[in-house]
């Protein structure tokens, strides 16, 4: 997408329909980073690996990333801000999980 020419390097987009970037690389509290053409500071740092809200999302937003649904905002959520659990939850299909001495149980 066109607004990645705008965005800090460290910022991956894995597909354009992503609401979501994932950090390349640990970005420090405080610092300031591009993405889309604005300046956001960090107000935390994010590690390797972990996602970084593209634009504003509000509570019950759906989050993409791989152009699939894999949660959603479970609080308002600022554009460059940290997403993990504090503020997504999973969206994932239903698991099946093994009990002691019962079959596999649908939850």
């Amino acid at each position: 997408m066109s607004d990645m020419n705008d965005t800090d390097r460290r910022l991956i987009l894995l597909s354009p329909d992503d609401n979501c970037l994932v950090a390349g690389a640990r970005l420090e509290a405080v610092e300031t980073l591009m993405i889309g053409g604005e300046g956001v500071t960090l107000d935390k740092a994010i590690e390797l690996g972990h996602k970084v809200a593209r634009r504003a999302l509000k509570a019950g937003d759906k989050v993409l990333r791989y152009g699939a649904i894999i949660g959603h905002a479970t609080s308002d959520v600022g554009k460059g801000e940290h997403l993990h659990t504090h503020n997504l939850a999973s969206d994932y299909l239903p698991t099946y999980t093994h009990e002691a001495g019962q079959e596999f149980v649908h939850r």
